[in-house]
């Protein structure tokens, strides 16, 4: 230890400092550790710097919690196979993550038991060969010394805790129910049992030698229910396992706490002789765990055909169902292993069982894209048009996850394309949304356009949603409508009752797909919120210019929320440039300053809809009317009225004589520079601006550049030149 940890960072005494390091020098890291835990725990009374220092220094990473149990550490009162533990890779009977709608409950994602109670593994107090070493005597200066002598586990009343250092230390802790600590000490290890020991190492003249010891039992369970024969199959000691079986024959089906045999564990951990031995001897090859796993389950988990040949060749059923319904044969079918899946075969093993999801063995080669597998089933009359119990076909789960060789082949194989998922979607659907070309270029030949249309959604609209570019284009080449829309259920599932391809592509922001589908026809007026609308909001200029050069409709209203001017006006008012564009490209300009109220005093804001939506009209003062969101309130809100002069002064461009409200005075008065924008629209308005719009409104916007005029009249007439007197 340094004296670094120790140093104190508040407003403790320098002398203590020193007297704690003087102190704690010549104590061992065990010694230390022991220390800082018990200060940090229990004295809530002696808070000097250096103390809480140690104890941050020398704490595991993870303090314990109320319970007492470290969140990140082991509870070392259960069973502990860490050390023989079955490789990671083999919870294979899981569907890929991406196999969401067919995937087991998360709590279910392997068919192997919890790691705390591992089925597979030895006794806990099989993992160290070594008695612990003695601990050495230390003196403590602590005026809170731990007891010399730890509680009864039985009679201590307060909570025991064990945790792990950040060493590998496994410690335990005795406190009080208010959290003081007791005592804390490393957690005493158990020696193991000398027979157990002996088969362990395989030394086979100990194991006989022990056997003729009066009072040796063979029936007596090791600490998590495991017997000597367990132990001989486990660790593959045939020699000793022929020993046992000898001298006591009667414990060869005997199983563990959770249910395994000797035969289940010899396959579970690959030991081919030991699995020779107990077949020869009888043993029952159908008796299976609590969680329902046989060893012919286990040798196809462990892509073993040795050990499948083995048990096949004694007689083991083949069609048995774990416990979330696999056979062996759709195990081996994950393990894509044609060799083993023949076997089972030749064994009387069915294609078409199903487990709870109602996956079949195809289904899962489908899914998970095992070809070499799927060739053999298909061969075998395996059906092709095999559902889950969604109702997704295999075919779909292949578009789904990209498989395109088994596209290609279910497709060869007159796999039906026209059957939705659940959600009503078909394969094209799934293969559009997901992005896969060439599978999309296979589906569309083969996918009626009349079954995509039932469907209430097109290919076009998910491609469009996921940003597919490539298949966007490869849909519209085969003649997809850019104009279908959702069908009502499917638009409700979206806030802004969103329903063509082309809003999906402006609201992602995707100017290429835009560019795309207004190419192709799209109409960029169908939607009830308008992608106008949206590219504005977004301040996408490129866009706008787009959807306005393609038709796009500038003064179109909202039937939601009703403006008495055009409603894109209140997405650009912060974008001068857009809005002056809108203005120039045919936006009406004169319903900005049509007001209800006039120059007589407005009434306050109304901020909702139901009172913006009602008055009563001057000359039927008993009938309500229905009148939208006028601009002048609309310019009144915070966010906006700092724009409000430079608004009204582009506006007044575009109009002949109109009057301002006295809202809008009430703007323009607020600043004095604007005080010039009044009398911009105090008539009479020039004859050059009046002729100018009288023109505009004969003409129309998108006709002026057809007129037989000079281009600096047609720019004057369009807002793009400086006044022709200039």
């Amino acid at each position: 230890m340094t004296a670094a940890p120790l140093s104190s960072s508040g407003s403790a005494a320098p002398s203590v400092a020193f007297e704690d390091y003087s102190l704690y020098s010549n104590l061992s890291d065990d010694e230390l550790l022991q220390l800082a835990v018990e200060r940090s725990l229990t004295d809530l009374h002696c808070n000097t710097a250096n103390a809480n220092t140690v104890a941050a220094a020398a704490m595991p990473p993870h303090p314990p919690n109320s319970t007492g149990l470290n969140p990140a550490a082991r509870d070392y009162n259960q069973p502990r196979h860490s050390s023989h533990n079955p490789p990671a890779n083999h919870s294979s009977h899981n569907p890929p993550a991406n196999h969401s709608s067919h995937n087991p409950p998360a709590n279910h994602s392997s068919h192997n038991p919890p790691a705390n109670h591992s089925s597979h593994n030895p006794p806990a107090n099989h993992s160290s060969h070594n008695p612990p070493p003695a601990e050495a005597a230390a003196h403590y200066s602590s005026p809170n010394p731990p007891s010399e002598k730890p509680p009864d586990p039985k009679t201590f009343d307060g909570t025991i805790s064990r945790f792990m250092t950040g060493s590998g230390k496994r410690m335990i802790a005795y406190r009080k129910h208010d959290g003081n600590l007791v005592h804390i000490r490393p957690e005493p290890q158990e020696e193991e049992e000398p027979l157990f020991k002996a088969i362990r190492v395989g030394d086979v003249g100990a194991v006989r030698t022990l056997l003729m010891v009066p009072g040796t039992n063979l029936m007596l369970p090791s600490k998590p229910g495991w017997l000597a024969i367990h132990e001989a199959a486990w660790y593959g000691q045939d020699t000793c396992l022929t020993v046992l079986l000898s001298a006591q024959p009667g414990i060869i089906n005997k199983r563990t706490a959770h249910g395994e045999t000797a035969l289940l564990l010899a396959v579970s951990s690959v030991q081919l002789r030991c699995i020779q031995v107990l077949l020869e001897r009888g043993a029952d090859t159908n008796i299976s765990s609590h969680d329902r796993d046989t060893p012919l389950y286990k040798a196809c988990e462990r892509n073993n055909p040795a050990m499948v040949a083995l048990l096949l060749n004694h007689g083991v059923t083949v069609n048995t169902h774990c416990v979330l319904g696999w056979t062996a044969l759709q195990e081996a079918v994950c393990q894509n292993n044609v060799e083993i899946c023949e076997m089972l075969l030749k064994a009387g093993a069915k294609h078409s069982l199903t487990n709870v999801y109602g996956i079949s063995p195809l289904f899962s080669a489908a899914q998970i894209g095992q070809i070499a597998v799927l060739r053999f089933l298909i061969k075998h009359g395996a059906d092709v048009n095999s559902e889950a119990a969604d109702g997704a076909t295999a075919l779909y789960e292949a578009a789904k996850n990209g498989h395109e060789e088994v596209v290609e082949l279910l497709l060869s194989q007159k796999a039906d394309p026209n059957k939705p998922g659940k959600t009503g979607l078909l394969p094209l659907h799934i293969a559009a949304q997901r992005g896969s070309n060439t599978i999309v270029s296979m589906l569309i030949q083969a996918t009626s356009k009349a079954r995509v249309r039932r469907a209430g959604i097109s290919p076009l609209h998910l491609a469009a949603e996921c940003n597919r570019n490539d298949v966007m284009e490869a849909l519209i080449e085969a003649g997809f409508d850019v104009n279908d829309q959702l069908s009502k259920e499917r638009s409700k599932l979206y806030e802004d009752r969103r329903s063509t391809a082309l809003y999906f592509s402006v609201i992602n922001n995707n100017i290429d797909a835009v560019q795309m589908l207004l190419a192709a026809g799209a109409d960029p007026n169908l939607d009830l919120f308008r992608p106008l609308m949206v590219a504005a909001r977004q301040g996408c200029i490129q866009t706008v210019t787009l959807l306005v050069e393609h038709g796009a409709d500038i003064n179109a209203s909202i039937p939601t929320h009703p403006t008495t001017f055009p409603a894109v006006y209140m997405f650009c008012m912060k974008y001068l440039p857009m809005f002056k564009y809108l203005l120039d490209q045919g936006g009406c300009a004169h319903t900005c300053f049509d007001c209800f109220y006039g120059s007589q005093p407005h009434p306050p804001i109304k901020t909702t809809r139901s009172e913006r939506g009602v008055y009563f009209d001057s000359d039927h003062q008993n009938t309500p009317q229905t009148r939208g969101v006028q601009f002048c309130e609309m310019i009144s809100a915070p966010s906006i009225s700092r724009w409000a002069g430079p608004i009204i002064d582009i506006l007044l461009d575009y109009v002949g004589h109109v009057t301002l409200c006295s809202r809008l005075m009430e703007h323009l008065n607020s600043y004095s520079d604007w005080s010039v924008i009044k009398d911009k629209a105090a008539p009479p308005r020039s004859l050059l601006q009046l002729c100018r719009m009288q023109i505009v409104q004969c003409v129309q916007h998108r006709h002026l550049k057809r007129l037989p005029l000079p281009g600096g009249l047609i720019r004057f007439l369009k807002h793009q030149e400086a006044p022709l007197d200039d």
